[in-house]
């Protein structure tokens, strides 16, 4: 059983991560860090943790921990993530794990000098739908494609939420316009040649409100739009010559809507679906990263795809920077 020890009592911990773990096959609740007095013992009582500290180091440099999930602000996760490897633990980072591509080298550095598994916390690449759609699209099932469209969009107005704060690395692109990018990078395992993009920032709070892209990946594009002030939506479709595939929950998979794949022809008179009920993604996430650190060779996401992903966050910001113009 791989030893968990968590920093912080973030939402995405409580809601997604602490009950992966209990659900897994190869998870322990092993400790909470929290710097809040009281709330690692609450965690401790809740949730089943073995052990308690009121500092972030101290856990790390307790030896009865194997692995450390980081749910932290953005803007702390290169930081924590290096101390978790200086300590000897591996980790599993909350996305994204940098505010730009070139802070991940660092990351790869100390990954490769440890042995260590490091991993950044896109969830949606281990879910079955994705590896659905990667395979319909690799057989040939829609033809060629040629169109990629996404949104995903929340509304949150809270000033004091960390997704509305520059100097905790918020916004709507590097909070979920990450995730339209790796789906569509993920089941075409193509890299975008230039990108653009249209932003409007919130006038209080400076962090990028509504974002509308395009990625121009050479044989087909993908066009998306992500926003922070919007009624909740989200969704994908995969558009080629012989027919196109619908996602209607890609990234909050049930949570959301319903798990299905829908594969159109090019007429649209038929129509097949694949459900995938009751899988957990963040429980396959952990189980998969609890399988690599004991020797088994299953697929992770890498610190490189990492890399890549940030690459088109960061050309994306420089295109609004540029007024909109191809990057």
């Amino acid at each position: 059983m791989i030893r968990w020890g968590v920093l912080g009592t973030a939402k995405i911990a409580r809601e997604a991560f602490v009950p992966a773990v209990q659900a897994s096959h190869n998870g322990h609740l092993q400790a909470i860090a929290s710097r809040s007095h009281g709330n690692a013992a609450a965690w401790a009582e809740r949730y089943g943790f073995s052990r308690t500290f009121d500092d972030y180091d101290a856990l790390l440099n307790s030896p009865d921990i194997d692995a450390v999930y980081i749910p932290l602000p953005t803007s702390h996760h290169v930081e924590w993530t290096l101390k978790a490897i200086e300590a000897g633990k591996h980790v599993l980072c909350e996305k994204p794990i940098a505010l730009e591509a070139s802070a991940v080298d660092a990351l790869i550095d100390a990954r490769d000098r440890s042995g260590l598994v490091v991993s950044e916390a896109f969830m949606v690449t281990y879910h079955p739908q994705w590896l659905k759609v990667r395979e319909l699209i690799a057989s040939g099932a829609i033809g060629t494609l040629r169109q990629v469209q996404g949104s995903f969009a929340y509304h949150l107005t809270d000033p004091g939420n960390m997704r509305n704060r520059m100097d905790l690395g918020g916004g709507g692109l590097l909070d979920i316009g990450v995730y339209p990018i790796v789906a569509t990078r993920f089941v075409t395992g193509l890299e975008p040649a230039r990108v653009q993009a249209s932003v409007s920032r919130d006038a209080e709070f400076g962090t990028d409100i509504h974002a509308s892209c395009r990625l121009d990946f050479g044989t087909f594009e993908l066009s998306f739009y992500c926003a922070t002030q919007l009624a909740t939506r989200q969704g994908m479709v995969f558009h080629g010559d012989q027919g196109w595939i619908d996602v209607p929950a890609p990234f909050n998979a049930e949570r959301y809507d319903a798990t299905d794949i829908i594969l159109h022809n090019q007429n649209n008179s038929a129509s097949q679906t694949w459900q995938f009920r009751k899988q957990d993604q963040y429980q396959l996430q952990v189980e998969a990263f609890g399988d690599r650190i004991t020797g088994v060779d299953t697929a992770l996401f890498s610190l490189e795809d990492s890399r890549a992903n940030q690459q088109v966050i960061d050309n994306l910001f420089a295109s609004e920077r540029q007024n909109g113009t191809w990057v």
